[in-house]
């Protein structure tokens, strides 16, 4: 009993941290480009995460450094860029709404590829919540006709790239601590993250005297500290205490906190995304409910 009350609790925790993200990212384009943030971002959580992980890196097998390599470029390297770009385009609260594919292609990729089986019932769940998704997705392109929805292929790779990774730690790296997943895949990508941050021009005179400059950085910081740093270690730690469907099942209620976000700053909210979210809050229930 005490584990499954835990387990709700990460996930609420993480839905509210990861669901206050788009508009974290959507403030800091305000004034750095895609690059800059995706850059920053990385570099700011490998600091954090190397600082207070480096010395538990000696727990991690040999065999096991490949997979925590690919967890970390495909967990936070890439996506860190691509839903920066893809809100350029995209309202934030609608990218957090494309990003509830994410359980759905966790049980495909789980069944196809890593061999990890799905109930019934969580399949009916995922099904329900991705049914309310895309009423959300319609009614967002209904109050939104100029946004370029070309973007949203940014965040379906992404999609692809979180439920790869999920997998991964599910079944390559169960018995290795959170923080130390954390800590390691940023052996691997805090060098490229500032490479490529130097050639985005973050570090000359005209980026540093903008007026959006300060708070744009405070957006990332915050985004860094909490929504990367702090909320990678609660997710590899519910990755391991529950199944990868309850695990991604947080990307169906981070769009609750987005749209409440958005709506804070100015974002419309119809009636029909109200009826789409307690739709997505049946699919959750379904999906994770305990068998009688």
């Amino acid at each position: 009993m005490k584990n499954i009350n835990i387990k709700w609790a990460y996930l609420i925790i993480l839905s509210i941290i990861w669901g206050s993200s788009f508009i974290l990212i959507k403030k800091s384009l305000l004034g750095l480009s895609p690059f800059q943030i995706g850059g920053l971002r990385n570099v700011i959580t490998g600091l954090i995460l190397l600082g207070f992980g480096f010395t538990s890196l000696k727990r991690i097998k040999k065999p096991q450094w490949k997979w925590i390599a690919i967890s970390g470029f495909l967990g936070s390297f890439f996506p860190a860029f691509l839903f920066a770009i893809a809100e350029t385009e995209i309202d934030s609260a609608i990218t957090s709404i494309l990003n509830s594919l994410v359980p759905l292609n966790t049980i495909l990729m789980g069944v196809t590829i890593f061999k990890i089986a799905s109930t019934r019932r969580q399949v009916i769940g995922v099904i329900i919540g991705f049914i309310g998704t895309a009423l959300l997705i319609l009614k967002g392109a209904e109050i939104n006709p100029n946004q370029n929805y070309l973007y949203a292929s940014f965040i379906i790779i992404s999609t692809l790239m979180y439920a790869a990774n999920v997998n991964i730690i599910k079944r390559h790296l169960q018995d290795v601590k959170p923080l130390t997943i954390a800590a390691g895949n940023y052996v691997f990508i805090i060098i490229p993250a500032f490479v490529i941050l130097l050639f985005t021009d973050f570090f000359s005179v005209e980026t540093f005297e903008s007026d959006t400059f300060l708070n744009a950085i405070l957006c990332v910081t915050i985004l860094s500290i909490f929504g990367t740093a702090l909320a990678k270690v609660l997710f590899n730690k519910l990755v391991q205490i529950s199944t990868p469907v309850f695990a991604t099942s947080v990307t169906y209620l981070m769009p609750i906190v987005a749209l409440i976000w958005g709506l804070l700053d100015g974002e419309a909210f119809t009636p029909m995304q109200g009826f789409a979210t307690l739709i997505i809050l049946a699919g959750v229930y379904i999906a994770n409910r305990r068998k009688v």
